[in-house]
């Protein structure tokens, strides 16, 4: 019996030292193990854009704002916790597209993979075509993975300049529809308010609980110089540095990161390259598939099973403390990095509503999005830190 009591004694200890070697390092399981098991706030965006013929100034709003749609719930939180944000995106009315589908398609379901979102956005050419919006929106209501959570937010965004009614599918009863889901539908006319009204435009938000929202698609996305974005702009370099490259997927993931930092210089007259830098120091900019500092926040993440030839050329030849360590060096120079950005970022927002109150204009496609989401947002009792 004694001796059977020895044997025992020795199993557990030998299961607690094995336990606590694959455990990853201390602050590591303090901070993003107890994250991962708090459920997180969800918040589901899907954009439909007309890319017909007369569309062009539409998608080049879109290439630059995607990213300060996303930044809008920074400093959101429902809950005490900040909303994740995942955004769909689809384009109707183009020749091009397929007939048989109502010359529609879903470009991106549901998804946190924004600079995949980036590149297809940046990808979008225009031709003529049929603009069926009833159909675009039954298509997004059934289509996409929406969460049944009545505390998400969830909400569609269709642009265009065409008669809302056209097309084979009534756009009442795909309002009525996608309310019933309880997903918001903003109706955003590209041209005249009267117009909009005119074409029903404004029908289909009041009939999904939306916003009529009109915007000047051709006119020239505002963007307030700030003395905060040099330096913002500067820390890009460094927080790239950050990241672990690990999976067959990486390659290409990292490359499509660089690709889409290089899209948003070209259009920094816009604000894109700050606003993109201020999201990737964000916790939506999440790349938990090929990155593992993302990863490891990951509630079921171990570094152990992670296999050697998945692991970047420097990493392979350490042992399974050097990665952890490693790792963690990774993790604490990223979040002292975002965190110089996003205090920033506070500086820079405080700087550009100064100047906003002083200039007065059209609503563009950023800024007709960005009012409607925030009010609706927080009726779903996400607030926002004054």
């Amino acid at each position: 019996m004694k001796t059977k009591h020895i044997l025992i004694a020795a199993a557990l200890t030998a299961c607690l030292a094995k336990a606590k070697d694959l455990q990853p390092p201390a602050p590591v399981v303090e901070v993003t193990k107890v994250e991962a098991a708090a459920e997180t706030p969800l918040v589901q965006i899907a954009v439909l854009l007309d890319t017909s013929s007369s569309m062009s100034g539409l998608i080049e709003q879109a290439k630059t704002q995607l990213w300060k749609l996303v930044n809008e719930f920074i400093s959101a939180k429902q809950g005490g916790k900040t909303p994740a944000v995942q955004v769909a995106l689809y384009e109707y009315g183009k020749s091009s597209l397929r007939p048989e589908e109502n010359w529609i398609r879903q470009i991106q379901p549901l998804t946190r993979d924004l600079d995949k979102v980036s590149e297809e956005l940046f990808a979008l050419t225009t031709n003529g075509g049929d603009e069926y919006c009833g159909a675009v929106i039954q298509r997004a209501t059934k289509d996409l993975a929406w969460d049944a959570n009545p505390k998400v937010y969830k909400a569609i965004f269709i642009a265009g300049n065409e008669p809302f009614t056209q097309g084979p599918v009534d756009s009442k009863t795909s309002c009525k529809e996608a309310i019933a889901k309880g997903i918001i539908v903003n109706t955003i006319h590209c041209g005249g308010e009267a117009q909009g009204i005119a074409e029903h435009w404004s029908e289909g938000a009041l009939l999904a609980d939306g916003k009529y929202l009109v915007i000047d698609q051709n006119q020239a996305i505002v963007h307030v110089d700030a003395p905060q974005d040099k330096e913002i702009v500067k820390l890009n370099e460094a927080l790239n540095s950050t990241y672990v490259n690990y999976g067959a997927t990486a390659p290409a993931a990292k490359a499509r990161q660089l690709t889409q930092d290089d899209n948003a210089a070209a259009k920094a007259e816009s604000g894109a390259q700050v606003q993109r830098v201020i999201s990737k120091a964000s916790a939506n900019y999440c790349n938990t598939t090929w990155d593992l500092v993302d990863a490891c926040k990951q509630k079921d993440f171990d570094i152990s099973k992670v296999k050697e030839e998945d692991l970047p050329q420097e990493m392979k030849k350490m042992s399974l403390e050097e990665r952890k360590a490693y790792l963690e060096k990774k993790i604490a120079e990223r979040a002292e990095i975002q965190k110089k950005v996003l205090a920033l970022n506070k500086d820079r927002e405080a700087y550009v509503a100064t100047k906003r109150k002083e200039s007065s204009g059209k609503d563009t496609l950023d800024t007709a999005m960005s009012k409607a989401l925030r009010e609706q947002a927080e009726k779903k009792g996400i607030a926002w830190e004054k």
